[in-house]
């Protein structure tokens, strides 16, 4: 199985993101990552969806996906070639003994407390997947009380938007 990455264009309308999951669904496919918002365009919206699966099913999927009438574009953005972000915040047991090392760990990997209580510190950290995976794996060792992430966001390297042709004629 390979991870893929796909930045769609949609019609910022309701029902929308339920048609899009629903087509993964019936596919059998699962959605390790799924983030919706708004674009520089108010009537658009950027779903970035990261799927496991091999190759040719992703094809079969991404055409179903065109013919839908709300999606506007479809890419499939490369790692090497794109900026990749998630945040996620993580409620971690810090008590008196433990705490400073909690502390020194936030620092360590640029994140932020956003909230602190006498037996937890929440923190908030924002990165790429390798970066979050080895601060977790830091944090375990503190008992992790609590996990909640974003999902992925991503846009593709340099000047050149998915927006820049499609749209202009759009809407």
């Amino acid at each position: 199985m390979s991870r893929h990455t796909l930045s769609v264009l949609v019609e910022n309308k309701p029902g929308v993101l339920a048609r899009v999951a629903a087509l993964f669904s019936r596919r059998g496919f699962n959605i390790d990552s799924l983030a919706v918002g708004p674009t520089e365009r108010p009537e658009i919206s950027r779903m970035t969806i990261v799927v496991s699966v091999a190759g040719l099913p992703l094809e079969q999927v991404t055409k179903q996906l065109n013919k839908l009438i709300n999606v506007i574009k479809i890419v499939e953005l490369e790692p090497e070639s794109t900026v990749e972000r998630e945040l996620i915040m993580v409620k971690v047991r810090a008590d008196l003994e433990t705490r400073s090392h909690v502390l020194e760990t936030v620092n360590l990997f640029r994140a932020k407390v956003v909230d602190v209580a006498p037996d937890t510190v929440t923190i908030e950290a924002t990165g790429n997947r390798g970066k979050l995976d080895a601060l977790l794996k830091v944090l375990e060792q503190f008992g992790i009380k609590e996990l909640v992430g974003s999902g992925m966001v991503a846009v593709g390297r340099g000047s050149r938007s998915i927006s820049d042709r499609s749209l202009r004629s759009a809407g």
